[in-house]
Parts: structure tokens; C-alpha cells; sequence
């Protein structure tokens, strides 16, 4: 991710963060719908997290991911939320000089989907040796 923040820096600096930020005031405003302040709050735990859900060292994918994810998580977000209270906190954002905050609960959330995934690969594991035990 830290690459991938980098590369954006580079390209075109600081919109990505504006838009990060503006999520991050949806999330926060009591007006903002549940469903879309769930899905803000599972964007922003993924993008501002210390830990990748597909680590950066594997080949392609591990860039490939926050590349294709935090767009398209960000584009659902920005779709699903009414236009003028979306453009409100977009405006709040960009008039705004805070940083992003750094999400430690976007962590846990990326362990927890690790750790889902685990499980599930073991319990087929086991599903599987009680079939081959037959």
C-alpha cells in the first residue's frame, strides 16, 4: 500500500487522499445512510490500513489489488450515497488540511478476513479428509 501511495503522490498528489477523506467525513456525518456508512467503513479499513489483505510482495496481485479495490470500493461508496450529501463532504474535504487518519481497526478487520479465510480452507481440508477416510 505504502508503494501504491507513492505512485499516487507522483501521478496526481493528493486527490485520492481528498477523496479518502471525504469518505471518511461521510462515515462520521449522522446523516449518511447505514448501509453506505458500513460500506464507507470497510473501504476505509482497507485502504488505510497498515496491513494489506493481499500482501505487496506476490507478484502483481499484491499491487493489483489496491489498485482495482479502493477504486471500486470508493465508486460504489460515491454511487450509493445521495449526490448532494456526497458533494458536501467532498467540498468539507477539499476546503479541509486534515490528514488521514490512521485506521489500527482497518488492521484488525484485515486479520479478521485472513483469519476467515483460514478457516474456512480448514474446515474443507477436514470436509475433504473425512470423504477420503471412507
Amino acid at each position: 500500500m505504502r508503494r501504491l501511495q507513492q505512485l499516487l503522490r507522483k501521478t496526481n498528489p493528493g486527490r485520492l487522499g481528498v477523496y479518502l477523506l471525504a469518505m471518511w467525513k461521510l462515515f462520521k456525518h449522522p446523516d449518511t445512510p447505514r448501509p453506505v456508512r458500513w460500506l464507507a467503513a470497510a473501504v476505509l479499513a482497507y485502504a488505510l490500513s497498515p496491513i494489506d489483505l493481499i500482501p505487496d510482495f506476490i507478484p502483481v496481485l499484491g499491487l493489483l489489488d489496491d489498485v482495482v479495490l479502493v477504486p471500486l470500493g470508493l465508486a460504489l461508496v460515491i454511487r450509493l450515497t445521495p449526490a448532494a450529501h456526497w458533494q458536501a463532504r467532498l467540498r468539507e474535504a477539499e476546503r479541509s488540511g486534515e490528514p488521514l487518519p490512521r485506521l489500527l481497526w482497518g488492521a484488525v478487520f484485515v486479520v479478521a478476513v485472513w483469519m476467515l479465510v483460514a478457516a474456512l480452507f480448514a474446515g474443507w481440508l477436514v470436509w475433504l479428509m473425512k470423504g477420503a477416510w471412507r
